[in-house]
């Protein structure tokens, strides 16, 4: 029995010793668990505060800066203007201008929110090589506003045609496009890099240009009176030049028809104006010369 009352008495000691050691524990590291939450709470409002201003600053540099960039891009449009320059370089120009600007002040935006340049240099890199590769076509277009832009096959206000048959005034030579607006009033946006390979007539180069009209007279009509009455026509118009001279002679013997040509020169300005002019001022006049307009016929023998 005082075997049992022993073994219990010291159970209890045992747990009562092991009670006041937890409690001596909890009692020490109180305070340093509470001192930890102090210093991390402090560090996570230091760090917000920190980014907080970088934010604000970078938002700040990003609103400025591309104020800035618009301001200068209109600054280096009125001196190459004010100095003469041609527009396509002076739209090509200010476009380059106005995007390598912008790329520069997000690049200053990232390093103030804190983005370690180095981060960024691999970061365009590796960005640049996929992005080549996903749009080799737009590479291809700056490089043929730049072949443009130089070996100049055309300028802004020339009217143009195109190898995929488009046909209009030059508006505007940008960075990877050219601003075409064709006779009817439509806006087209046509990629350099096509523009630039494939094969570009341009209808303003010149500032004369030849003009072809077909007359087609009946079988038996005199083709001297003919060209005389064409002739005639032509010289009362002053958009038609007197050198070269107008030339008009038989170009075909069709089945119902003697189908004469006229070759002349006029402005480009008045190209397409004199044509329908001249169509209609002849379909008036030959008919007073005797000079007959066929309708398409068909002898037809028959045999019993």
């Amino acid at each position: 029995m005082d075997n049992a009352n022993e073994v219990i008495t010291a159970s209890i000691q045992n747990s009562l010793q092991h009670a006041a050691e937890v409690q001596h524990e909890l009692v020490t590291e109180a305070p340093k668990t509470a001192q930890q939450w102090h210093d991390l709470i402090h560090t996570l409002l230091g760090s917000a505060v920190d980014f907080s201003l970088k934010l604000v600053a970078a938002v700040a540099i990003l609103v400025v800066g591309m104020w800035i960039v618009k301001r200068i891009t209109k600054s280096v449009k009125f001196a190459m203007e004010k100095r003469k320059l041609e527009p396509s370089l002076i739209s090509f120009t200010s476009s380059f201008i106005n995007i390598l600007l912008r790329i520069f002040v997000i690049i200053i935006v990232l390093t103030t929110v804190g983005v370690q340049m180095t981060s960024i240099v691999a970061v365009l890199g590796a960005g640049a090589l996929a992005v080549g590769m996903a749009l080799s076509g737009t590479l291809q277009n700056f490089a043929g506003g730049i072949i443009i832009l130089f070996l100049k096959p055309f300028k802004v206000g020339d009217v143009i045609q195109t190898a995929s048959g488009r046909t209009g005034t030059v508006k505007k030579i940008m960075i990877f496009t050219t601003e075409l607006h064709t006779f009817d009033n439509q806006v087209v946006f046509i990629p350099n890099g096509p523009l630039a390979n494939g094969e570009i007539t341009n209808l303003s180069d010149r500032s004369a240009r030849r003009a072809e009209i077909q007359i087609a007279i009946s079988y038996g009509d005199n083709v001297d009176t003919a060209r005389r009455a064409i002739l005639a026509v032509l010289d009362k118009d002053k958009r038609i030049m007197k050198n070269p001279e107008p030339v008009v002679f038989v170009s075909d013997l069709a089945d119902s028809s003697v189908v004469l040509t006229v070759w002349y020169w006029t402005k480009y300005a008045d190209w397409f104006t004199s044509q329908g002019d001249m169509r209609e001022a002849l379909y008036k006049e030959l008919p007073r010369k005797k000079i007959n307009f066929p309708f398409p016929q068909i002898d037809v023998h028959m045999k019993k």
